[in-house]
């Protein structure tokens, strides 16, 4: 019989991030499989508070029981690391198969203070680009970054025009031919674009 995890039920931060949510578990002594968001995975094996919710119900589907915890609970991560293309992860109080299969589905998040330090001065992540501002060397008002969308190869800034239409306007690659500068103190990134593109 699956233990009793410890956990209180905590807030969110301020500044949480949605980064992935928990599979299946791996093995018998209470570790899982986490499915990262984008390329979380660093940042899940560099934070060690995490924050679990319970899976958001998808429309149609069928409501499963979510036994491990009823709200958003902060819990401590007492190891995690890649295995193969993934990453693993065990906490502590889940010393078991049964507590980690309590855990599948939960969502993840991670206040955006314990994310990693990045490693290049162009290298930011795609949180703290949502919200800025994006003119052309012109000064033209091009649109806000709505989204950002991976094609593999690179990044594309997804924009709308600043209206309060949540429609996707403008698609502007995020590689260095196009954009010129990324200002994350002045919520602006400037870009070599016009607005007929």
């Amino acid at each position: 019989m699956a233990e009793a995890l410890p956990w209180q039920v905590a807030e969110l931060p301020a500044d949480a991030v949605e980064i992935g949510h928990i599979q299946e578990p791996w093995g018998l002594h209470g570790w899982s499989h986490v499915h990262a968001i984008s390329r979380g995975g660093d940042t899940l094996l560099h934070a060690r508070r995490w924050y679990l919710q319970p899976p958001a119900p998808r429309a149609g589907a069928r409501v499963r029981p979510f036994d491990a915890f009823a709200g958003t609970v902060a819990v401590t991560v007492a190891e995690a690391r890649w295995h193969g293309d993934g990453v693993v992860v065990r906490f502590d109080g889940v010393s078991d198969r049964e507590a980690a299969q309590a855990l599948r589905g939960a969502r993840i998040f991670i206040a955006r203070a314990d994310f990693p330090p990045t490693t290049d001065a162009d290298e930011y992540y795609w949180v703290d680009l949502i919200g800025l501002q994006v003119v052309n060397r012109e000064g033209v008002m091009l649109g806000v970054v709505e989204d950002l969308l991976s094609t593999g190869p690179h990044a594309v800034l997804c924009l709308r025009d600043g209206s309060g239409d949540t429609g996707v306007e403008r698609m502007i690659p995020f590689v260095a031919a196009y954009v010129d500068t990324v200002d994350l103190a002045a919520r602006r990134i400037t870009v070599d674009w016009q607005p007929d593109y």
